[in-house]
């Protein structure tokens, strides 16, 4: 979500024209993305990105089992 965002950001600021500058924004997009992924790991000393889907998460959530009550 945050790559999306940033790119979508930057492409409003730049407006860029073509296959060339689109992909230089979205690699702009990217490398915020990353550096804010990686400070994040670094300051809570977890990986934010796992294996994991959002079904996993919800199959062993509490918000699940409440649902099924």
């Amino acid at each position: 979500m945050l790559a999306e965002a940033s790119t979508s950001e930057i492409s409003k600021e730049k407006k860029p024209k073509g296959l060339i500058e689109n992909q230089e924004v979205a690699r702009k997009g990217g490398n915020a993305a990353k550096k804010a992924r990686v400070e994040i790991e670094k300051q809570t000393g977890k990986p934010i990105i796992t294996g994991k889907n959002a079904k996993s998460f919800l199959k062993n959530s509490n918000l699940r089992n409440t649902e099924n009550e």
